[in-house]
Formats: C-alpha cells, structure tokens, sequence
C-alpha cells in the first residue's frame, strides 16, 4: 500500500525536477521559473495588484516583491502606484510581450516531453486530481 508520506514526497521531488528543467530552459532569457510564473499569472490574467500575485501564486509578499523587483530592473515588468500609495499594479513590459510567445512555446515543448508518457485521458484525469488536493469538501473544483 502507498503511504501518504511517499505520494507527497514523490510529488514534492516531480516538482523539483520540473522547476529544475524550466530553469535550464528559462536560463537562455534570464529568468527562473518564479519569474515565469507571474509572466504567465501577467499574460493569462492583465496587469494586476501586486498583492492579487503573492495570493494567487501562494507565495509570501516579500519574496514576491524581491522578486518583482528583480523583473523590473530586467525590463521585464512595470510597477505603478494603484488607486493608493501603498497599491502597485503591475504589468507586462512591451519587450516582455514581445518576447513572451517565443518563451511559451518552448515551455510548451518541455511539458510537451514532460507528459509524453500519459495519454490525453489520464493527463486530463491528473489534472483533475491535482486540483483535489487540498480543496474543501464539498468545494467544486473548476477545470480550467
């Protein structure tokens, strides 16, 4: 029988190992994969509030702000003053546009390789299970 212990701990190192081959691949632009990650949050959703990213991405607001900051030395994104001082709305610079599809269809390709050893059906059954872990019962998870 599979223990808890070795699902999440064989999770935990899949993960890893994807963050590790992004990396690798994100390295010819200059980014890691917790830059890509909000490019993508940026391109799939618009400009957003700075805090709208840390609570999406689930990530601590201070390292989200290093990180941001390290994006907009790059040219990557802008930062501008929200509806108060202490709100910052942040987007996608033009270079970043620009540069964005050329990088999501490399990514593409990786998870492409990634998943090459699942079928259509059970990539869109893991699918289903990831958003299971850790939602409420009872909560309908939607499948985007």
């Amino acid at each position: 029988m599979i223990s808890t212990s070795d699902i999440f701990h064989n999770l935990h190192q899949q993960v890893r190992f994807i963050t590790k081959e992004v990396n690798e691949l994100l390295k010819h632009y200059h980014l890691y994969s917790s830059q890509w990650t909000i490019l993508y949050c940026l391109d799939q959703f618009g400009p957003m509030k700075q805090t709208d990213i840390w609570k999406y991405l689930n990530v601590e607001a201070p390292t989200t702000t290093r990180t941001l900051v390290r994006m907009e030395k790059s040219n990557w994104i802008t930062r501008t003053e929200g509806s108060d001082k202490r709100e910052r709305i942040v987007r996608l610079t033009q270079e970043a546009e620009d540069l964005l599809p050329v990088i999501k269809e490399s990514i593409q390709k990786l998870e492409v390789s990634l998943l090459s050893q699942l079928s259509f059906e059970e990539q869109a059954h893991f699918y289903y299970l990831l958003k299971q872990i850790g939602a409420k019962k009872g909560e309908e998870q939607h499948v985007y």
